[in-house]
C-alpha cells in the first residue's frame, strides 16, 4: 500500500497531466477560431450573383490583336468559400452566361482607279483585324493591252453583333479585410465561349476559350448580401484552333448583385 502522501503526489500530478493535454489539445482550436472568426466576418459559405459586364472598346493589351470590338454580357456567378482567415476570405468562383454579345466593325473599302477612266466605288466588306486605312495599290493590263491602275483602301465602318453563350467553370477570388463590410478583391476565371458565328473575323472560330483576372470591391448591405463592382482584363482566343486566330483583349467593366449564407 502506498503512502498517503505518494497518493496524493499522484493524484496531483495526474491532473496537472490531463490539464496539459487538454490545453493542448484546446489550443490549437482556439488559435483557428481566431484565425477565423466567423462571427465577424462579413465572409458568406455560399453565394450566388447576377452580374452584367460591358467593354466599349478593345486593343492589344496582351495578347489579343482584334481592335474596335465591343462586350456585353449578362449572367449568374457561384462562389463558394474556401479558406477564411482573419484578413483574407479565398473562395472557388464559377461563372455562366447565357447572354455574352460581342461585336466587331465592318470594313469598307474605296477603290479609286486612276488609269484608264478615274473613277471611285465602294462596298462593305467582312471585318477587319485592325481599324487604320489599309491602302493597296494596284497596276495590271488587261487583254486588250490596257493598263488599269489605282489603289483599294479598307478601313472600318458600321459594325455587327453576334450572340453566343459562354461558362467558366474555373476561378478563384481573394478578399481581403474580411472583418470589415467594404472588402477590396482579386478574382481570375478560364472557361469557354461559343458564338453563332465565327469571331472577331471570318474563320477565325465560333469556338474559342476565355480568360479574365480583375480587380474591385465589394460592398456587403448586410453579412448576406452585397455589391460587386470591379475592373477586368478578359480576353478571347481559340488558341489556333481555327485557321485564324487574331483574339480580343479588351476591358470589361462589371456590376454583380450576390446573396447567400
Amino acid at each position: 500500500m502506498p503512502k498517503p502522501e505518494l497518493f496524493f503526489l499522484l493524484r496531483a500530478a495526474c491532473r496537472r497531466g490531463f490539464a496539459i493535454v487538454l490545453a493542448g489539445l484546446t489550443l490549437p482550436l482556439v488559435v483557428a477560431a481566431q484565425s477565423a472568426p466567423e462571427t465577424e466576418a462579413f465572409a458568406r459559405v455560399n453565394s450566388f450573383g447576377v452580374f452584367g459586364a460591358y467593354s466599349n472598346d478593345s486593343s492589344h493589351i496582351l495578347l489579343g490583336t482584334a481592335e474596335r470590338r465591343k462586350l456585353l454580357n449578362f449572367g449568374g456567378s457561384y462562389n463558394r468559400r474556401i479558406v477564411l482567415g482573419r484578413r483574407v476570405n479565398w473562395q472557388y468562383s464559377a461563372e455562366l452566361l447565357p447572354v455574352a454579345l460581342e461585336s466587331d466593325p465592318l470594313s469598307e473599302t474605296i477603290v479609286r482607279q486612276v488609269l484608264p477612266n478615274p473613277a471611285s466605288e465602294s462596298f462593305y466588306g467582312d471585318p477587319l483585324v485592325v481599324c487604320w486605312p489599309q491602302v493597296f495599290p494596284y497596276k495590271f493590263t488587261d487583254a486588250k493591252g490596257v493598263v488599269h491602275s489605282g489603289t483599294e483602301t479598307s478601313f472600318c465602318r458600321h459594325r455587327q453583333w453576334t450572340i453566343g453563350e459562354a461558362f467558366s467553370p474555373v476561378g478563384f477570388q481573394w478578399n481581403f479585410r474580411a472583418r470589415h463590410a467594404l472588402q477590396p478583391f482579386l478574382d481570375w476565371h478560364g472557361g469557354t465561349m461559343f458564338s453563332t458565328k465565327a469571331i472577331p473575323i471570318d474563320f477565325a472560330g465560333s469556338f474559342n476559350f476565355t480568360v479574365d483576372a480583375g480587380l474591385g470591391f465589394e460592398l456587403y448591405r448586410t453579412r448576406t448580401r452585397s455589391f460587386r463592382v470591379e475592373y477586368r482584363y478578359h480576353h478571347i482566343s481559340n488558341a489556333n484552333s481555327a485557321t485564324y486566330n487574331p483574339g480580343i483583349d479588351s476591358g470589361v467593366l462589371q456590376l454583380t448583385y450576390a446573396f447567400g449564407r
